[in-house]
């Protein structure tokens, strides 16, 4: 098996990006694979599935800035926006001379990838979406509290998200509702998002985030018309039971994807955790075919 080797490459004035890599002994320039993380995680999320994914490609993980171990010096004076997030990744991927790749989405890393790909639609060479949205009826209910807050910005709405969506036991819910095997779950996940979100500031950091999310559901109709444009390879394998993105989300791509596969598991928002074998066959087998 591979072995996941970590790096750090300051980019972008002065952000010190972290992310684990690896790549099959046999073929160091293999097809490269982006798997990008969600709130309120890190690479820290793919650590069983790249040594998987690895046997066969070059496989890259990033911690985007605020998340996980990535730096961003206080006197960057950074603005944690996904539009910010995107132009941190694109120069990674520039400093690691990354001109094409395979992406896995998952949540955050859903608008992040997809951004990327309104700028440069040719460097995308196929999309592996677990619980990564792009559209509106994938929203779920435990959208509704954050849903208000970008309709007012309000002092009020943003401490009823914080006190709703950023807490120890809503890291954890993430990770155990709706999964088959909770039980199976590492308490190492959620503690360790919970240990990193209290760096000084980290909190705010997640609710500006939060709030900015609406831009990417303002992006969905660009979105939708790069998916119409490209017909980019495409696979969506869904924890049905995940209460953010449900399932009509996965079975909306065929919209404009009507050669995508659409898969369900028994699973939750964190379904890898507890579906990591299946899922990464299941990716396996698919970029099989994007690739011969």
């Amino acid at each position: 098996m591979s072995t996941t080797e970590i790096g750090r490459v300051v980019v972008d004035s002065g952000i010190s990006v972290f992310y684990r890599t690896a790549f099959p002994a046999i073929n160091a320039s293999a097809p490269i694979i982006l798997l990008l993380h969600g709130f309120p995680t890190s690479s820290h999320q793919y650590r069983n599935m790249i040594p998987l994914l690895a046997e066969q490609y070059r496989v890259i993980a990033p911690d985007l800035p605020g998340f996980g171990f990535t730096n961003v010096p206080a006197e960057r004076n950074y603005t944690y926006t996904f539009a910010a997030l995107t132009a941190t990744i694109s120069a990674f991927l520039v400093a690691l001379a990354i001109k094409s790749f395979a992406v896995y989405i998952f949540d955050y890393g859903a608008p992040v990838a997809l951004r990327l790909a309104l700028q440069n639609p040719d460097a995308i060479t196929a999309i592996f979406s677990q619980n990564g949205n792009a559209y509106e009826e994938g929203l779920g209910a435990g959208w509704a509290p954050i849903q208000k807050y970008w309709e007012t910005g309000s002092v009020e709405d943003r401490q009823i998200v914080k006190d709703n969506v950023v807490t120890f036991d809503a890291f954890k819910s993430q990770y155990t509702f709706g999964s088959r095997f909770p039980g199976a779950i590492p308490p190492e996940t959620y503690t360790l998002d919970w240990a990193l979100v209290q760096q000084p500031g980290n909190i705010d950091i997640q609710l500006d985030l939060l709030y900015d999310y609406r831009t990417n559901v303002a992006l969905y109709p660009a979105f939708h018309e790069y998916f119409r444009k490209s017909q980019v390879p495409l696979m969506a394998v869904w924890g049905k039971n995940d209460p953010f993105f449900i399932p009509p989300g996965a079975e909306a791509f065929k919209k404009d994807l009507p050669q995508a596969e659409v898969m369900f598991l028994d699973a939750g928002h964190f379904a890898e955790e507890t579906e990591t074998t299946e899922i990464a066959a299941l990716m396996l087998k698919f970029l099989k075919e994007v690739f011969k």
